[in-house]
Order: structure tokens, then C-alpha cells, then sequence
């Protein structure tokens, strides 16, 4: 499946907001993860008797969804400009997701806003 041309510029500039080092840096916060997910609660789940770390690894099936477990790394404050290893997270898909859930909300109602705006702008 190829991406539109609007879907590859989005790519490309969120691209841009990180470092050029970044393959580096989110390698190392794997290798620190050991192939294991490393969240323990921020995505919401995993704090039912206290905190306590996310069961999905690397290369494995999901326990949780289809496929195979590939382990991204998350921004703790969602910026991609603040890469200190105490801000970065190894995590499953289910968890970075989740964990990313309210920033897509408010990114994707702040985008709905200025369609909206453009629109009565143009008319």
C-alpha cells in the first residue's frame, strides 16, 4: 500500500521535528527495554494493584491485538525535541497508542478547527 502525497509530507515534517541521531537513540531505549514492553501504567492499563510492567515483547505475537509485537519509543511529554532516556519509553503498539490517545484528539480537533475555518474563509 502506497501513501498519498499528503500522507508522505506529514511523514516527512514530523520526521523533521527529530534529531537526525533519533535511529540511535531509539535503538538504545530498546536495547534498554530488553525486547519488553516498558510501560507500567501510563497508557492506562497495567495499575490495577499498582504499577506494573506491560507483558508484550518484542517479535512475539500480541497477547492483546493481531500480529506481531514491534516495540516503538514514546515521549513521555510528547515532544520530540526532549530525548533524555528518563522521557523515553519503549513501548507495544496497544500502549504507545493509548498512551498517545488524548494528544491525536487534541491534534486532530485542533485540524477539524482550522479545516472548518478555512472553509468559511473561502466561502
Amino acid at each position: 500500500m502506497s501513501r498519498s502525497p499528503e500522507s508522505k509530507a506529514r511523514l516527512a515534517e514530523r520526521m523533521g521535528r527529530y534529531p537526525k541521531d533519533w535511529k540511535e537513540i531509539s535503538g538504545k531505549i530498546r536495547e534498554r527495554a530488553q525486547g519488553r514492553c516498558e510501560c507500567v501504567g501510563e497508557c492506562g492499563l497495567h495499575s490495577t494493584l499498582g504499577p506494573r510492567r506491560c507483558t508484550e515483547r518484542q517479535g512475539e505475537p500480541a497477547l492483546w491485538a493481531k500480529g506481531t509485537v514491534v516495540l516503538t519509543v514514546h515521549h513521555l511529554d510528547h515532544d520530540p525535541a526532549n530525548n533524555s532516556h528518563g522521557n523515553l519509553r519503549a513501548m507495544c503498539p496497544r500502549c504507545h497508542l493509548r498512551c498517545d490517545m488524548r494528544h491525536h484528539q487534541r491534534n486532530a480537533a485542533a485540524t477539524r478547527h482550522a479545516k472548518r475555518r478555512n472553509l468559511e474563509l473561502a466561502l
